[in-house]
């Protein structure tokens, strides 16, 4: 496939969500899949909805999900600018010589006069009620007036919109890459807003236009624009562009984790996981919702999970590198159906992709998270903790979280445990263990185990009873990394305090 172009065009009216990312993430495996270009444009062109820093969040959002543009508002490129309203002036031309050539008209209409239209149409039951080729006859239109009142009309300032003239008898049929060919009747579609009476252009004309001046290839995007493509393949023959058209991809829903419709932000606040790629701060309610960067997710691993929502490779892989994806990646083997989502999978992806990376990479990222909590801690003893937790978590807070008597002394210790486990041998030989180790000054994990294992062999008492004790006494808890590393982690004077201190308290 030859200069093969794609982009991604959301609306700046809020953040991104996750179903946004995977139509960028599809656009961008099948741009790379065909040594093409991907391209980020915003569409703004509906600024009463645009929302203020929405825009610079879809591309950071882009940026930390390695889904970097080849063109864009950031990058440049020889086809912009990237953003819709500085292409105001651009799409009027067009809209007027849909008009000139008879398949688009001046509509006059007062929101009073469309309410009144729609009523009509309540009363005689008819289910649509929408400006077409039935009701148009009876609007206040080019269609309807004379040319001279028309003009008149322009010429007096009067407020009007430009629409789409869709013929009444003809059949629409295109070919969906996913889904086959469509085919929609023109009676059932809406006579569609191309220019609005501020002169903005709607997401049908200003779509149209800047996929053919981008010389854009292939239009994938998600499954709510499939009713709308018969209007776009209509303004492709009028404009007289039919023999570039692209193709087109429309890409399943995301569903609910039940599968009962589209997965929504409320949805995913009830069960609590994150619906956006990074936190997006609400700037009238100022509510923030938590991202699935600051979750603890990788990147990598996000971008594994959701290449599987909809899309599958066609073998048993399911742990790809992003080189990986691309190379497998094939349109054709996108389902038709939606795709359930499903978090805890999203979470075995990342625990897969943390146990992978090295103890210094993550030991790197688990500092400037330790940096956030006012916590310091050199690198060398980040990745340390690294190397103990990674295979015993899901995300690299959890290594905090989970291990916080590798910074602090515990004051706790667990109740059930001292019931269990505790007595006065086990203490009598954390002693004699805490003396043992001061005198032979050493940190290696391997002679503080022998060390160990020659006190328990002398009292001729078994290993598991002594060492849950000296677990409690370190960490106050059960369970966790190897114990003679603990100790090599924390230091020897740091060890033997806790020990001391917990036969102290504990009797």
């Amino acid at each position: 496939m030859s200069n093969v172009r794609v982009r991604f065009a959301p609306s700046p009216t809020g953040p991104l969500h996750i179903g946004g990312v995977r139509t960028a993430l599809y656009n961008y495996l099948f741009a790379k899949k065909n040594n093409g270009t991907f391209i980020l444009r915003i569409e703004d062109t509906d600024q009463n909805r645009y929302v203020e820093g929405a825009e610079d969040y879809i591309i950071q959002a882009l940026e930390w999900a390695g889904l970097t543009p080849d063109e864009g508002p950031a990058q440049g490129g020889d086809f912009g600018p990237y953003r819709q309203s500085e292409r105001k002036d651009l799409y009027k031309k067009y809209a007027d010589q849909l008009v000139n050539n008879g398949k688009a008209y001046y509509a006059f209409d007062t929101p009073e006069d469309l309410e009144e239209m729609r009523e009509r149409l309540r009363e005689a039951k008819v289910a649509n009620q929408q400006y077409n080729a039935l009701t148009r006859t009876k609007m206040t239109n080019s269609l309807t007036l004379s040319p001279e009142e028309v003009q008149k009309r322009i010429d007096n300032g009067d407020p009007y919109v430009v629409r789409l003239n869709v013929p009444a008898k003809e059949e629409i049929r295109f070919k969906d890459m996913i889904r086959g060919y469509v085919k929609v009747h023109g009676g059932t579609l809406e006579d569609k807003i191309l220019l609005k009476s501020d002169g903005m252009p709607t997401y049908h004309l200003a779509n149209i236009v800047d996929d053919h001046l981008m010389k854009i290839t292939h239009v994938i995007r998600g499954e709510e624009w499939l009713p709308s493509t018969p209007i776009h393949v209509l303004l492709y023959r009028y404009l007289g562009w039919e023999d570039s058209m692209p193709e087109f991809a429309h890409l399943p829903l995301l569903l609910k984790p039940n599968g009962n419709g589209k997965l929504s932000k409320r949805d995913a606040d009830k069960q609590g996981f994150p619906i956006f790629p990074l936190n997006w701060t609400d700037p009238q309610k100022k509510e923030t919702s938590y991202g699935y960067k600051e979750s603890g997710y990788l990147p990598d691993a996000f971008i594994n999970f959701l290449s599987l929502l909809g899309w599958n490779p066609g073998n048993d892989e399911d742990i790809f590198s992003k080189e990986r994806l691309i190379e497998l990646f094939d349109i054709n083997r996108i389902q038709k159906a939606g795709a359930k989502f499903d978090i805890e999978k999203a979470k075995w992806f990342n625990q897969q992709y943390l146990k992978e990376r090295s103890d210094d990479e993550i030991g790197k990222e688990l500092k400037v998270f330790l940096e956030s909590k006012n916590i310091d801690c050199e690198e060398g003893k980040c990745a340390k903790i690294a190397s103990f937790m990674k295979e015993r978590v899901t995300f690299i807070p959890e290594m905090y979280t989970e291990s916080k008597y590798l910074f602090e002394k515990p004051t706790e210790y667990n109740e059930k445990l001292v019931r269990k486990k505790w007595n006065n041998e086990a203490a009598e030989i954390i002693m004699d263990f805490a003396e043992k180790i001061k005198e032979e000054n050493t940190e290696d994990p391997a002679k503080l185990k022998h060390t160990l294992m020659t006190i328990v062999d002398d009292r001729n008492i078994g290993l598991g009873k002594v060492m849950p004790c000296i677990r409690l006494a370190l960490t106050g808890q059960g369970g966790g990394p190897d114990l003679m590393d603990i100790i090599a982690f924390l230091g020897l004077k740091e060890s033997t305090d806790r020990m001391i201190t917990a036969v102290e308290k504990l009797g």
